[in-house]
């Protein structure tokens, strides 16, 4: 702008930054449903809360004509702003700008407030919408996104990361979303893949759409990516701003405690009658969760992967608690390795943003079988075990039908330091069932006898009596208490009030090594 004076420049240059698209990109994205980054960093922050940085930055290329367009900004909108009155760091790809691709300036322009995120302890929150490298760029690109990826690592453990992935994100922009603490795909757009669809075989053929191969339904149930599918860019908002609400700004920080008027003390009468005495039949230990937890409200995370076993944040008293437990109308409840990781994970989150674990308890076992012995149950269900034996965080555990073998001990048993160990009266604390342990110990007895069934089943009802009830292990100290269904609520809470200030020390070493 010749002649033009400073501050015209400066509103010119504002503007630029402002509209940095073309209006056929931008068309597109409008047609296809989807808003711009700047868009959605407005929709994301509270009102004028938002103060941008590297707004003019440029690309650095002149390969491939790239001089002719040098928009503002690089396909990125980053900086800080307020989210529900608290203050974070945010980041959005704009897909009008490169489709959304990561070049040179682009990924230091994310790693700058990833950087800053990390050093003022703030959340930080991705808005992921791009097709991965910029291959224009070439091999510049992929070194600032190697220091990117670097820094999201170095922030992982010690600020919350949530990526929300609204459009079609590929390659590098995958693996750096995935770096995140949760990961929320939008159903309408939201896709993922390792390599870019163009080269898919199976995509190229027409055997399966994009859809099919990266979409939503398919990362949340086969892959385990997704933690929760958003129904929109609105629903994904307001779900990064739930998770939120239950995580501290960073790990040297409490989470905040936010009563609901649920009295602490309130009866959970419903649980007397929910789960059944026989302990072959299936409930929704859903249920059983939502009756202790203020006002019925669970988050639950990976709804629909490894459905045996769920996990997710709630409240007691108003302090947030990440739960894990059993889902016995799945797979009887058994873990298996999806399950294992799943849970490992959640706990290891927990530990870090001091959140304590309560964990419900009714599992017969490990899933048997050569898929899972082949696939590594042994590895993985040590992951689980691994977690629970680290974690730091008041760890809270209630056996409410079945806790048998080594599954027992890998569900936060009272000899991996557990804080606070109860379970119901219909409990049963064992190395396996009376019917399996009975078909082991007696099987000679029971090979030469008349009538089997009927010295079976007396042996059964021995076997039970003198293994299979909560009094056993509470005799042996491996529970704290044995207490009716309805006062689980009260017991709960009266433990976690003094662990409040638990503090556990730790050998110093650089970590552990676990059973990746």
């Amino acid at each position: 702008m010749t002649g033009a004076s400073p501050s015209d420049r400066l509103d010119s240059m504002r503007q630029s930054s402002l509209n940095p698209g073309d209006l056929i990109s931008i068309k597109e994205l409008r047609e296809s449903g989807r808003r711009t980054a700047r868009e959605r960093i407005t929709a994301l922050l509270d009102p004028n809360s938002f103060v941008e940085v590297d707004a003019f930055v440029q690309h650095r290329s002149g390969d491939h004509n790239m001089h002719l367009f040098k928009p503002l900004g690089d396909g990125v909108v980053a900086g800080h702003g307020m989210m529900d009155g608290r203050r974070i760091v945010c980041f959005a790809q704009d897909y009008s700008i490169f489709g959304g691709t990561m070049g040179e300036m682009h990924a230091r322009k994310i790693k700058k407030v990833a950087e800053f995120a990390e050093k003022s302890q703030l959340p930080l929150i991705g808005i992921w919408d791009g097709d991965g490298q910029r291959a224009h760029e070439g091999v510049p690109s992929l070194g600032a996104t190697g220091e990117l990826l670097d820094i999201l690592v170095a922030c992982s453990g010690r600020i919350p990361i949530i990526s929300l992935i609204l459009g079609a994100v590929s390659g590098v922009s995958a693996l750096a979303a995935v770096l995140s603490d949760f990961v929320i795909l939008s159903a309408e757009h939201g896709q993922m893949f390792m390599r870019s669809p163009y080269f898919i075989p199976e995509i190229i053929n027409g055997e399966i759409d994009q859809e099919t191969l990266g979409g939503a339904q398919s990362h949340a149930s086969r892959s385990g990516v997704a933690c929760l599918i958003a129904d929109d860019e609105d629903d994904a908002i307001d779900i990064t701003a739930e998770i939120l609400a239950y995580l501290p700004d960073h790990t040297l920080a409490e989470p905040l405690n936010i009563k609901s008027g649920d009295e602490w003390d309130r009866s959970c009468d419903k649980l007397t009658n929910l789960v059944p005495s026989d302990s072959n039949r299936p409930y929704d230990m859903v249920k059983v969760i939502e009756e202790i937890v203020d006002e019925g409200r669970f988050l639950e995370f990976f709804p629909t992967f490894a459905e045996n076993i769920l996990i997710g944040f709630a409240r007691l008293d108003g302090q947030s608690v990440g739960i894990v437990a059993n889902q016995p109308k799945v797979l009887a409840g058994c873990l298996d390795i999806d399950a294992s990781v799943k849970a490992a994970r959640f706990i290891r989150t927990c530990d870090i943003f001091n959140i304590p674990v309560i964990t419900l308890v009714d599992v017969p076992g490990f899933l048997p079988g050569t898929v899972q012995e082949w696939g590594g149950i042994i590895r993985h269900g040590a992951k689980l075990l691994y977690a629970y034996a680290e974690a730091t965080v008041p760890k809270l555990t209630v056996v409410t039908r079945k806790a048998y073998g080594g599954a027992y001990l890998a569900m936060s048993c009272k000899h991996l330091r557990s804080d606070y160990n109860i379970a119901w009266p219909g409990g049963e604390l064992a190395v396996m069932g009376a019917d399996g342990a009975v078909n082991i110990i007696h099987r000679r007895e029971i090979a030469a006898a008349d009538d089997k069934v009927s010295v079976q089943a007396e042996l059964v009802e021995k076997y039970r009596a003198k293994f299979g009830d909560p009094y056993v292990a509470a005799r042996n100290g491996w529970l704290d208490d044995v207490v009716e269904p309805a006062e689980t609520r009260k017991k709960l809470i009266q433990a976690l009030k003094p662990l409040r200030s638990k503090r556990q020390w730790v050998p110093p070493k650089k970590h552990g090594n676990i059973p990746l």
